[in-house]
This record gives structure tokens, C-alpha cells and sequence, in this order.
């Protein structure tokens, strides 16, 4: 990856460490800030919460994505493999099914924890 891309993908991560902070976050100065906020709400027509709702949503989406690309990446793998020796093939299918299974649980871990930090 070069210099660019590396930046890009470290902005993006500290988007979604950070983001879901802002909507778990309650100070002691929240019910001072309150008015402030719902006017600037009112006329900027946003929130905090916004922000940590569009977190929120696109780390559910990252990690679909990343799921979805950890598991083509494995068949592919695995295909490859079984064209090179053809008479491991039910070992190498054992294996990717185990591998595919931790990759969905992995997936689906990160969305059920998204939507835990968007309902809480």
C-alpha cells in the first residue's frame, strides 16, 4: 500500500475509534451544553449524535465489506489449492469451512456491536 492509501485507512479507523465516543459520551456539563447544542442543532440542522450515528453505520458496513473480501480471498485460496493437488481437496474444504465460519462470527461480532453502540 502506498503512503496515501495508508493515511486514508488510518483517518478512516480513527473516524470509527472515536465516533461512537461521541454518542456514549455524557459529561457533567451536558445539561449546560444542552441549550447551546439544541440551538446550534437548530440552526445548523445537526447534532453529536450525527456523527456518531454515521460512525456507527459505516463501521457496520466496513465490516460486512471486510467479511465479504476475507472470504473471497479464501475461496480463492482454496481453489487454487485444490487445482495444484486435487487429492487434498476434502481436507482443504474442512479447513475453509472451518476458516469461513470464524470470518462470518468475526463479521457479525463487529455489526452486533454497532448496533449495540447505535441502540444504546
Amino acid at each position: 500500500m502506498n503512503k496515501l492509501a495508508r493515511i486514508f485507512v488510518l483517518c478512516l479507523v480513527a473516524c470509527f475509534v472515536f465516533s461512537p465516543a461521541l454518542v456514549l459520551a455524557q459529561d457533567a456539563e451536558d445539561a449546560v451544553d444542552a441549550a447551546v447544542l439544541a440551538r446550534y442543532a437548530a440552526e445548523k440542522d445537526t447534532s453529536k449524535a450525527s456523527f456518531g450515528y454515521l460512525g456507527i453505520g459505516l463501521g457496520a458496513g466496513l465490516a460486512a465489506v471486510g467479511g465479504g473480501i476475507a472470504l473471497g480471498m479464501l475461496g480463492s485460496s482454496v481453489v487454487s489449492a485444490a487445482a495444484r493437488q486435487p487429492e487434498m481437496r476434502a481436507q482443504l474444504t474442512a479447513i475453509m469451512f472451518i476458516v469461513a465460519a470464524l470470518i462470518e462470527g468475526l463479521a457479525l461480532f463487529a455489526i452486533v456491536i454497532c448496533m449495540l453502540c447505535l441502540f444504546m
